[in-house]
């Protein structure tokens, strides 16, 4: 079965979430190291979102000048 991809805002709302479970230092290593991988997925989830959404908005305006 394949994985669904959060949208932005959902990636991005977790990422809020892990920050402050780090930030509040009650975290175990193991569950810490955990959270920094789901982090870094997230990230990149988000990066590539908004790669995509600036190629996209570029092509537009480029057709516009046409």
């Amino acid at each position: 079965m394949a994985e669904k991809k959060e949208t932005y805002n959902e990636a991005v709302e977790k990422l809020r979430e892990i920050v402050a479970d780090i930030e509040n230092g009650d975290l175990d290593v193991d569950i810490l190291s955990e959270k920094v991988k789901e982090a870094t997925r997230l990230i990149k989830l988000c990066k590539e979102k908004l790669y995509k959404a600036d190629g996209e908005v570029k092509k537009i305006l480029e057709e516009l000048d046409v």
